[in-house]
């Protein structure tokens, strides 16, 4: 059996893995003890008992600081903010933090040499997505941080130290990967934040209009909670000294207007739009090909089914 230390337990990754270990999800991988590790890790027992009862245990430590790292057979490091409201307004702070949040789990895992790491990356690391080119490879050449646009950019750099801290793991022989991921839905999404969809979501919950701010074609894709697991858990249980890096997400597009006529249909509410600029536009997709031929994972729910699936667990 093994034990999977999950660092940054309290956000939307651990919450959605802890979930499908309260479900046997994770019996695949013969996971039957969880540690959620978070500075916030207290606020789960309190705001979510469902999760973290059983076999799971609750460790409040900061990976920034701690002197100390709970052994486990596998870690999925997701220790970081993704409020776009932080990274505007203290974008080097939450830079210097998942910085030195890689930099301290470098150090603490050199003691535990068998355990199987996969660090939580992001597609933005890649910078803006060329109009041209409709889903984004692992292969595509970063562009100039100067290139990526104010608020994503202190993001960005840091998550591309970060993943080169977690190769030079792999070439001293531990076993790692990362995973480069895009956009999500489910229960435990923040639905007051910069994320369209959990928006979408919290307006038609309310039964208020649906506002779409974007003026220009936006483009997005949404992998489910459940998908999202399974797909870290395998990235993670074929990690290696090759550093295995792949592209987390769904390739299935929408534009971001018709999402929003999609939620307001099921919640029965109007949507406002603001008029479109056609010649602009902003994709953020990733192309998953890799993932389904090397690994041979694949989407089960679709948009339409993510979005039952997700409004039905947040209205039970």
């Amino acid at each position: 059996m093994a034990t999977l230390l999950v660092i940054g337990g309290s956000g939307f990754f651990g919450k959605s893995i802890l979930d499908m270990f309260q479900r046997g999800g994770l019996a695949h991988w013969n996971v039957d003890k969880v540690i959620a590790m978070s500075r916030n890790a207290k606020r789960l027992q309190i705001e979510t008992p469902e999760l973290v009862k059983g076999n799971v245990d609750l460790v409040e430590l900061d990976i920034t600081t701690t002197k100390y790292l709970p052994e486990a057979d596998y870690v999925i490091h997701a220790a970081a903010s993704t409020d776009a409201r932080n990274y505007l307004s203290a974008g080097e702070k939450e830079r210097e933090n998942i910085q030195a949040g890689t930099l301290n789990y470098c150090r603490l895992v050199r003691n535990n040499k068998n355990t199987k790491t996969l660090y939580v990356s992001s597609g933005a690391i890649y910078g803006t997505q060329p109009p041209e080119i409709s889903h984004i490879e692992e292969s595509y050449c970063f562009k100039d941080p100067n290139d990526i646009p104010e608020g994503k950019q202190d993001y960005a750099v840091a998550k591309r130290d970060a993943e080169e801290l977690i190769k030079e793991l792999g070439k001293e022989g531990f076993s790692v990967s990362i995973a480069r991921c895009f956009a999500f839905i489910g229960k435990f999404l923040p639905r007051d934040q910069h994320f369209a969809i959990g928006n979408f979501i919290a307006d038609g919950l309310a039964r208020k209009s649906i506002k779409v701010k974007a003026n220009h074609l936006v483009y997005r894709s949404y992998m489910y909670a459940d998908d999202l697991v399974e797909w870290l858990m395998t990235i993670v249980n074929n990690a290696s000294p090759t550093c295995p890096i792949y592209n987390v997400g769904s390739d299935q597009e929408v534009l971001i207007n018709d999402l929003a006529h999609i939620v307001g249909n099921i919640f029965g509410v109007m949507v406002q739009e603001s008029s479109l600029n056609l010649n602009y536009i902003d994709r953020y997709l990733p192309s998953i090909k890799k993932a389904k031929l090397n690994l041979n994972l694949d989407i089960k729910f679709n948009l339409e089914s993510a979005l039952t699936e997700t409004i039905k667990k947040i209205t039970q």
